[in-house]
């Protein structure tokens, strides 16, 4: 086997090593269609009736999920899609509570055509409202979401925060007070008396 043949034989194995690394990264509920060498995939998942959103490709640059049940997605579910360049998520039963957020914030980043197209199914107060519209009293305290850790370590690195404030305020009323003490011994020299004591 000569180079030029090794060279063609190695690309040809590398292309379909590519090929079947796309392939086995292609969702089962899903049908994926390269877009040429190196421009990545688009991954239809339309019309399949997912309650969820599958394991999608790192490389997917369209993905179609329009049509199906999802009523929300998972925070961090979309936050590897970095080449994403067309997304669709109309026609499907969004829940528009506390579990929206995350595809409403993404989908303010990310691809404002599909968070126009998004359109709330429940609850009943913000049925038919697209996504984008809804407001922080729509979706109703959020904050109830974090995990209790979080709200534990806050409270306790606002406590070390004021702890460091008063701690530094009284090293300053310290230095201050002993300043004045020694003007008040007169441990300071006659001439420098009056430098020291103001």
């Amino acid at each position: 086997m000569n180079k030029a043949e090794f060279i063609t034989a190695a690309g040809f194995a590398v292309s379909l090593l590519l090929h079947m690394t796309q392939a086995e990264a292609c969702p089962a509920s899903c049908d994926c269609k390269s877009l040429g060498d190196t421009k990545g995939l688009q991954v239809d998942c339309s019309s399949r009736k997912l309650t969820a959103v599958p394991a999608l490709p790192g490389d997917t640059k369209r993905l179609y999920l329009q049509n199906n049940s999802l009523t929300w997605v998972p925070p961090g579910a979309l936050d590897s899609l970095h080449s994403l360049e067309e997304l669709k998520t109309s026609d499907n039963p969004w829940n528009c509570d506390c579990h929206i957020l995350y595809l409403k914030l993404w989908l303010e980043d990310i691809s404002a055509p599909a968070l126009a197209k998004a359109i709330c199914a429940t609850p009943a107060p913000v049925r038919m409202k697209p996504l984008r519209q809804l407001t922080g009293n729509e979706l109703g305290s959020c904050k109830r979401l974090l995990p209790i850790k979080c709200l534990e370590f806050f409270w306790r690195d606002l406590i070390l925060i004021a702890g460091a404030i008063i701690t530094l305020i009284l090293v300053a009323w310290a230095l201050k007070s002993s300043k004045k003490l020694v003007c008040q011994l007169n441990l300071c020299r006659p001439a420098p008396r009056a430098a020291c004591c103001h």
